[in-house]
């Protein structure tokens, strides 16, 4: 019986931690999205949580540790998901198109610190980062790469390696966040007019690239 008890008291306590982690990394989350990672303060994110400051040192050494692990997250789950949709046989390639560009930029707008936590990372430790997601390496082995090299043997697009329609989406997506702002003072817009072109870009970018691929 004691031994059962120590279990149970042992388990109750670690589901409490994994409870705090969650609800500091929520509470980092919505913080970090309304701040900016400069303007974020750890006091900020532990009121957020409801938790004290020493707490939340406890748990996470660092402002940058529990960044870094939010923003890791997010591309993780961003990279899942994309997967699935990409290796989905029923789902045309125009579509999958569709879908990335949605949820790509949608991911950016939600969480406006992931384009330079990538850059960040590619700069420092690539090979890391290609590791921690996990199915980066897998995209071009999916239905949509198959569904590509189908089209151009058919002829409905014109021949190009898949790679580089992967970059043309990733950039086509990603960049407009990473300038932003630059490009808002070019155009003189608010950061609801720059929000609204973001939107405005998930409709475009299927047909932009959708008209290069076309076969003349």
């Amino acid at each position: 019986m004691k031994g059962s008890k120590t279990r149970q008291a042992a388990n109750k306590s670690r589901e409490e931690e994994v409870n705090t982690e969650e609800k500091i990394k929520n509470a980092a989350r919505e913080v970090f999205h309304k701040n900016g990672f400069a303007a974020t303060r750890t006091r900020d994110i532990a009121a957020a949580a409801g938790i004290n400051l020493a707490l939340l040192n406890y748990y996470f050494r660092s402002k940058q540790k529990l960044f870094d692990i939010i923003m890791l997250e997010t591309l993780q789950g961003f990279a899942r998901s994309l997967l699935d949709v990409f290796n989905e046989e029923t789902t045309s390639f125009e579509k999958k198109i569709e879908i990335f560009a949605d949820r790509h930029i949608e991911m950016m707008r939600q969480h406006p610190g992931v384009p330079m936590f990538i850059l960040s990372e590619l700069r420092s430790s690539p090979e890391s980062l290609i590791q921690k997601m996990g199915v980066v390496d897998l995209i071009l082995k999916t239905e949509f790469a198959r569904q590509l090299r189908q089209g151009i043997k058919d002829g409905r697009f014109a021949p190009v390696e898949p790679l580089h329609v992967l970059m043309n989406l990733m950039g086509m997506t990603a960049f407009p966040f990473v300038a932003r702002p630059l490009l808002k003072q070019m155009g003189r817009l608010s950061d609801n007019q720059y929000d609204q072109l973001m939107v405005e870009r998930k409709k475009l970018i299927p047909r932009w690239l959708n008209a290069a691929l076309k076969a003349k």
